[in-house]
């Protein structure tokens, strides 16, 4: 039985999942709830919205209670601290039960209409519908050439194939959420386990649009924090590349040695210069690849240690799997 026939009767008896990260979002959670809300009703299934606060300052956690108290149909997974984007949304994955799981940020900037689409897709057999920014509004040029370089440097680095210009606005087959949430490691980039899995994908075309309050959670340090652990985690082309730059740099370094042995003094400085330039570069190389080296063996000691990538302060309203800590497999 293909994929299309198997989902027919889950297209009003399934149930739908929505895991919706938040960190300080006290200024539009109430209005993403209501927005969802209309959206999700004219979908026609049943569904459940998982909010994951992960360690809110403002009163984020205090409104997503009183939502969790007026409708039995959120819930609200209440971290212990601050453990990060990645890490929330696991959490919130391993807590659904969906037949499918959308996962969307709290601030409206992705806009809810587009899940419709999505659940389209997924009802014809499509196991990952992802969104895929068609514009961007309220971002400045140097976030947007930024933004763009990554993922297509990105995507060239990783060994699997990726999609460009998307976030983590997209719905999973619950086979994938499985796959996902199987896997043994505790630091994760879910972009790119979620394509690493393999199923069928396709993209959803939209515009991303401008936040309508609050502010960005990510700043220039934590965007290329954020890059920097997505490619360590995805990739070993770190390592690669520099063994490839050391060695360009050794040969150019015995080019430069050759020209001052074998051509006339008057070239000799000339050579020499390049000579210790070379050796220079070579030392910086030398030195970044003992540090991305060791970056690696830390993240290795990291995940030898066995902590767990989340910890749930409480559960409120009807989470049906509460665990105190961030499992994935066992949740």
């Amino acid at each position: 039985m293909n994929a299309l026939n198997t989902r027919q009767p889950l297209a009003t008896h399934g149930l739908l999942s929505l895991v919706i990260p938040c960190h300080n979002e006290e200024s539009v959670i109430e209005s993403t709830h209501d927005r969802l809300l209309q959206v999700l009703t004219k979908i026609g299934m049943r569904f459940e919205i998982i909010y994951i606060d992960d360690g809110s300052r403002d009163d984020t956690l205090a409104r997503l209670e009183h939502i969790a108290a007026h409708d039995d149909r959120a819930h609200v997974i209440a971290l212990a601290r601050n453990f990060g984007q990645q890490s929330a949304m696991s959490a919130g994955l391993a807590h659904s039960h969906g037949d499918a799981v959308v996962i969307i940020d709290a601030d409206l900037q992705d806009p809810p209409e587009v899940i419709e689409e999505m659940v389209r897709l997924w009802r014809s057999g499509i196991d990952v519908a992802y969104g895929r920014r068609r514009s961007r509004d309220g971002e400045t040029r140097f976030k947007l050439i930024t933004a763009s370089l990554f993922h297509r440097l990105f995507a060239r680095l990783v060994p699997h194939p990726i999609p460009i210009d998307t976030g983590d606005f997209k719905l999973i087959d619950r086979a994938v959420v499985d796959a996902v949430c199987a896997l043994p490691e505790k630091r994760r980039y879910l972009r790119s386990l979620v394509s690493w899995t393999g199923f069928r994908h396709e993209p959803v075309w939209y515009d991303r649009q401008a936040r309508t309050a609050g502010v960005t959670k990510y700043n220039v340090r934590r965007l290329l924090m954020l890059a920097a652990d997505a490619l360590l985690i995805s990739s070993d082309a770190p390592v690669r590349l520099t063994w490839v730059a050391s060695l360009t740099l050794g040969v150019i370094g015995l080019i430069a040695a050759g020209k001052a042995c074998l051509f006339p003094v008057d070239s000799v400085s000339i050579s020499l210069a390049a000579l210790v330039a070379v050796v220079g570069l070579l030392g910086s190389m030398q030195t970044a690849a003992v540090a991305i080296v060791g970056e690696y063996v830390v993240r290795t000691y990291r995940e030898a240690q066995g902590r767990p990538a989340w910890v749930v302060r409480r559960a409120m309203n009807g989470s049906r799997r509460q665990g105190s800590t961030g499992d994935a497999r066992a949740a």
